[in-house]
């Protein structure tokens, strides 16, 4: 691996890291992805077939360009969150504590009030549930960073329309669903069993609810004003669904929530992960070669078909997206999630720019985590320039 060390210089970022040579296309992208002016601080990571290619991060943690983007700098990467989760979830499932055919109610009775008794499993992993928001019981602001409220108000919420027919991304409501199954039949939520079974055994730096000494290597989430899904939280709330999914965020900006220390220690399994590009890369390069790396494994290769089966492909309601939907886990979307040349590939992005995946064909792990988000609704242009300089040097 060759050593990476360029200092802050006529408008360069400081950046670091290891790369083979190999996959020298990658460092220039990621260089380049700072000439665009939008970039502030990133890290990539690629692992091949078991073996690291690419670790490398620079810029800044801040707005201001102050502080530099250091190896162990943490950011929260949004809805890769979900991603993980669903790596989680799939292990109980390959242990033979979760059925995806059965319903919800079957392990969490509760759950089964005003309707719900359908909702299976697999309805919830696949954002088909009927319950991407919450209109039975209104929610004080703030709520959002409340699990116990959170899954109270799920218990007695009614499905909008027929579990199984609609699908509508459940942006907040489909952690604390899997979450709550997973301390019924596991006695642990996600966040603990994430940090037990995959961050533990793998030596991964990534936590859902982050232990408040750490969140001194956390860079500033720093959202952009276009982002339609955030302006949402302003919006009317009768008007659509998108308001509705966001009512229970605490008052505020956006930008103050995702910096406070609540969202950092909280558990919200569907967006508050923080780790770093090197720790997601590792995880999907294990579930890319089977599940097994460095004599740890994640789960049978049976499970990771099982999750990364297509459950439908379709536009969903929630942000109007064109997603091929696995069990948890989105397929390789191009249009909406771009994962490279291979369908087979899956993962998940997180509002703004970061994204996870695994592509079993390449046996590629891949990570790009941000702090300046973007404002178009795919993952956006600068993951892009990365993905494609990676395949591009595998030719």
């Amino acid at each position: 691996m060759t050593e990476l060390a360029l200092r802050a210089v006529d408008g360069i970022p400081p950046v670091q890291g290891r790369y083979d040579p190999r996959f020298r296309p990658i460092v220039d992208a990621f260089l380049g992805n700072y000439e665009t002016g939008e970039e502030v601080g990133s890290a990539v990571s690629v692992i091949v077939d078991g073996r690291k290619v690419i670790d490398i991060w620079g810029g800044w943690t801040d707005a201001n360009r102050s502080i530099a983007w250091s190896e162990d700098t943490l950011v929260c990467m949004m809805s890769v969150a979900k991603g993980i989760t669903a790596i989680t979830f799939a292990m109980l499932i390959d242990r033979g504590l979760i059925d995806i055919d059965a319903p919800v109610a079957n392990y969490w009775p509760e759950f089964a009030a005003n309707g719900k008794e359908g909702v299976l499993v697999r309805h919830v992993l696949d954002h088909t549930a009927g319950l991407p928001v919450l209109t039975d019981k209104r929610l004080w602001p703030g709520a959002l960073l409340d699990r116990e409220a959170m899954v109270s108000a799920l218990e007695i919420q009614h499905p909008l329309w027929e579990p199984g027919t609609v699908a509508a991304y459940h942006v907040h409501t489909q952690g604390f669903i899997l979450g709550e199954i997973m301390r019924r039949v596991a006695g642990s939520t996600v966040g603990p069993f994430l940090r037990d079974n995959i961050k533990g055994p793998l030596g991964v730096d990534y936590a859902i609810g982050l232990p408040d000494v750490e969140h001194g290597r956390c860079a500033r989430l720093m959202p952009h004003p276009g982002l339609k899904l955030m302006a949402a939280k302003t919006a009317e709330p009768e008007t659509n669904l998108r308001p509705l999914a966001f009512y229970q965020n605490p008052p505020g900006s956006w930008e103050e929530m995702l910096n406070s220390a609540e969202w950092r220690r909280c558990e919200m399994a569907s967006g508050n992960g923080h780790g770093n590009a090197r720790a997601v890369a590792r995880i999907y390069g294990t579930l890319a070669r089977g599940g097994t790396m460095d004599g740890v494994t994640l789960m049978r290769p049976e499970t990771i078909q099982l999750m990364a089966s297509l459950q439908h492909d379709q536009i969903e309601l929630l942000q109007e997206r064109h997603y091929r939907q696995g069990l948890g886990v989105l397929l390789n979307s191009p249009g909406a999630v771009y994962m490279g040349p291979n369908p087979e590939a899956f993962g998940h992005h997180g509002i703004g720019g970061s994204i996870g995946f695994a592509d079993p064909v390449a046996k590629i792990g891949f990570s790009y985590a941000c702090n300046q988000m973007h404002a178009v609704g795919d993952n956006g242009p600068r993951a892009r320039a990365l993905i494609d300089a990676l395949y591009g040097a595998l030719l």
